[in-house]
């Protein structure tokens, strides 16, 4: 680094600061060292004050986690930036390739993108739809606009430092020199644009709809086009399924906010526990964010974001859950007759919006042209591919669609001390894109609310609205709607911040003392004591049977509130919150392993579907000996993950169900397993000989099956009813790529909210790097292998105590 006479007197004045800080805080106790002395305060604004861009500390504690300290939010985005691109500079440089539309340049357009959130594309079309993004100015309009609906001063300070701190580490290290051999000398490494990272904002506030259509939006073509167009257009049914499949394998999570009523200390506790892709920009990253006195938080957030989206602060902590509310729907248009670019509103012909998108690629010679192609728009939205004919089509319309303020509302949660807070916030801007939100505070309350994004569409317009064959198929997985009048557009809530979506008053929300809980079911049973109703249907259906995961979630959690788990009397502490969490139990096997191993044992010869007859003896005994979990040394576990996933998992159908669900007992029906079901007999049949073809031991654990670089993980999937849902291959890790990756738990945090400060214990399953070559690529995955956790350093005397603790001084 060069050295200058501004620079020098800067670093000094950090130094200064940063010395004030440890040897103030150094011997002090944890209860005294939730701020920083104002002597540190005045000395940071000092720093910017007489003229420096940037001045950070990036103090690193054990595991390589950054706690980033700066006197004012653009140092502070700088320090992240910079941080974050130490780690993980690849895979941020490869998605900004990704959301400026220059994959076909520089790596061809027949190469695929494989998004871990949104399913592959060719490079091609998702050029052809980030493009269309670009080129129509959508961002830019969006930040032209003030806050709420545009980014509030300090989102655009923190967004301009992140960029520029990235930048500054990448002109440090040269592209040259990288330590990541994926992408160190590539020609696309490049510095980034704030348009980069808002654009990546915008797409992953867009994931629950609009992204997941890259291909069909990128690929409509009207009939009159081409001779086969509408017959080579995907079936709608299909492209739906394709889409929700792809969204639902890689998004999930587990959410308990605990209430005093709950808690052996009568004080609030959390446990986050996203289940999302180990591979790819998906992945979480661990942060602590302090500018004393301003803001104080700590948590992760996925790659490319510049605030914590998970996480606490000295008062309040919060995790999210992919929420069942529909983000989006589909509008059925009835074309003119004669022009399939027209279409029918209340009797009259609209014509389409056109656009011609260019996207440079790069030929098998090595030379670049360009390519043109015209996307279709709607007053609803883009025109998709699907079912395309001379006579329909279809047109989305995403809530999302130009949600650029969701970076407001996490840096105002960021900041929040109270639920009282963190409810303002959710008010104020009504930005959170796909999630639902479980919180609870140091008084003790605990918190669920769905407040996000989601289309206004009652039940009532449902009911009028959903009248075609299409529409009636899709419900109510999704909502394809009359385009025909404008009778079924969306309604507008009077305290909505935009039209077309449902405002605050309208949210399922319930506040508790003792507890509320989410595991991807709809709001419906938050808590079994007080069932939420009364919600529009595009927000999930109510009263109806819940997943297993939800089930055993919400079993464990009566089970500890009555003392009944075996771990000592009545109420959560921290570390029974911990135990629970990674006691990685099967529900599937706790209701019908008996019942299967009772019929094999009586019928050690079954017949598979294609009339084999199969010895399954073996496997009989394996399941017997198996110790009903998903520890990474459960013999036999793996043979009932594939049995009962065969079996469809906890979708599957209820002939094997003694009992029927019931509404008035939904944690314990449906139940009692029928293994004598034909299809039972023939699935177990099935799953030995497919064992024994790919020469699989019937009595395999799950360690021997799903590695990451190596390390062995616990964990079961979501289908067999696991809480702590992995999954993953025997290679996965060892090149980090979306299409080999695991997928699953990925930052865990366990929180007590006490009188004298937050106790914290973490877990990055996947560390925090996705560099091979960094000490922090799976040191925290080796304790998650051992089911250990993270003692997380909060305060600055927790900081500074840590033996382990470097720092980086910027200043730019």
């Amino acid at each position: 680094m060069t050295s200058s006479p501004l620079r020098t007197k800067r670093m000094a004045a950090v130094l200064a600061a940063v010395a004030i800080v440890a040897g103030t805080l150094a011997s002090a106790p944890a209860s005294a060292s939730a701020a920083s002395p104002p002597a540190a305060t005045t000395t940071l604004a000092a720093l910017s004050a007489d003229g420096a861009h940037f001045a950070v500390d990036i103090r690193r504690t054990e595991y390589g986690i950054p706690h980033i300290l700066a006197g004012d939010y653009p140092s502070l985005g700088y320090g992240y930036g910079y941080a974050f691109a130490q780690d993980n500079i690849c895979v941020m440089a490869d998605r900004m390739l990704t959301v400026s539309g220059e994959r076909s340049r520089f790596l061809g357009p027949t190469a695929t993108v494989d998004d871990p959130l949104a399913g592959p594309t060719t490079n091609l079309d998702s050029d052809l739809y980030y493009q269309s993004v670009r080129q129509a100015g959508l961002v830019q309009r969006l930040l032209a606009q003030p806050a709420p609906l545009g980014p509030t001063a300090q989102m655009r300070q923190l967004v301009d430092g992140y960029v520029a701190g990235y930048n500054r580490y990448l002109r440090d290290t040269g592209v040259a020199h990288l330590p990541d051999a994926t992408c160190r000398g590539q020609a696309w490494v490049r510095p980034i644009t704030a348009l980069d990272l808002w654009d990546n904002i915008l797409d992953v506030d867009r994931i629950a709809g609009s992204a997941q259509f890259k291909a069909p939006i990128a690929e409509a073509v009207p009939p009159t086009a081409g001779a086969t167009a509408a017959h080579t257009s995907p079936a709608l049914s299909t492209a739906l399924s394709s889409t929700l499949e792809a969204k639902n394998k890689s998004l999930g999570s587990n959410g308990w906010a605990l209430g005093k009523d709950a808690t052996a200390g009568h004080d609030g506790m959390l446990l986050a526990n996203p289940h999302y892709p180990w591979a790819g920009y998906a992945r979480f990253y661990q942060i602590q964010l302090t500018i004393p006195g301003v803001i104080d938080v700590t948590g992760a957030s996925l790659y490319g974001s510049p605030v914590v989206e998970i996480g606490h602060t000295r008062g309040l902590a919060w995790t999210h859950i992919v929420s069942t509310a529909n983000r989006f729907t589909l509008y059925q248009l009835a074309l003119a007759p004669g022009d399939p670019t027209s279409y029918l509103v209340d009797g009259k012909a609209i014509p389409m919006t056109r656009q011609n998108v260019s996207v440079t690629v790069r030929g098998t010679d090595g030379k670049l042209s360009t390519v043109v192609r015209t996307l279709y728009s709607t007053k609803y939205g883009p025109v998709l591919a699907a079912s395309w004919t001379t006579s329909s089509a279809f047109a989305l319309d995403d809530a999302n669609a130009d949600n650029l303020r969701s970076m407001n509302e996490w840096l105002a949660m960021d900041t929040s001390q109270n639920l009282d807070q963190l409810h303002r916030a959710q008010d104020t801007y009504q930005a959170i894109p796909f999630v639902n939100t479980i919180a609870v505070d140091t008084a003790g309350t605990a918190s669920y609310s769905d407040a996000g994004v989601v289309p206004n569409v009652s039940d009532a317009e449902a009911t009028r609205c959903i009248d075609t064959p299409a529409g009636r198929q899709a419900y109510p997985e999704t909502f394809i709607l009359d385009g025909s009048t404008t009778a079924c557009a969306w309604g507008t809530d009077p305290d909505a911040i935009t039209p077309g979506i449902f405002g605050p008053s309208h949210y399922p929300h319930l506040p508790r003392g003792d507890f509320v809980a989410n595991s991807n079911n709809s709001a419906w049973l938050t808590n079994p004591a007080a069932p939420i109703t009364g919600y529009s249907a595009i927000y999930g259906n109510v009263a109806t049977a819940r997943s297993l995961r939800t089930r055993l979630g919400l079993t464990m959690i009566g089970q500890r509130l009555a003392g009944t788990d075996g771990l000592g009397a009545p109420g959560f502490t921290l570390g029974d919150l911990q135990t629970v969490e990674l006691n990685d139990r099967d529900l599937s096997g706790e209701m019908a392993r008996d019942a299967v191993v009772a019929m094999c044992r009586a019928n050690p010869v079954l017949t598979a579907d294609d009339g084999t007859r199969v010895d399954v003896g073996a496997a009989c005994s394996a399941l017997a000996s198996w110790d009903g979990r998903g520890d990474a040394g459960s013999h036999g576990e793996v043979l009932w993950r594939a049995l009962f996933s065969r079996l469809g998992g906890s979708s599957g159908q209820p002939s094997w169900w003694r009992v029927p669900f019931d509404p008035a007992h939904p944690v314990t029906t449906p139940g009692g397993f029928t293994a004598d079901d034909p299809n039972v007999r023939h699935s177990l049949a099935d799953v030995v000989q497919r064992f024994t073809a790919t020469h699989t031991p019937v009595d395999a654990a799950p360690g021997e099956v799903q590695e990451w670089d190596g390390v062995p993980l616990n964990g079961c999937s979501d289908d067999e009813g696991c809480f702590d849902v992995v999954s993953s291959s025997p290679t996965a890790g060892q090149n980090s790529s979306v299409a080999d990756g695991a997928f699953g738990s990925s930052f865990i945090m366990t929180v007590e909210l006490t009188p004298s400060g937050p106790h914290t214990r973490t877990i990055l399953t996947y560390s925090e790097s996705s560099n091979p070559s960094s000490p922090h690529y799976t040191d925290q995955t080796v304790l998650f292998s051992h089911k250990q956790w993270v003692t997380e350093r909060f305060s600055e005397a927790e900081i500074y105590a840590d033996p382990q603790l470097r720092s980086t001084i910027l200043a730019g």
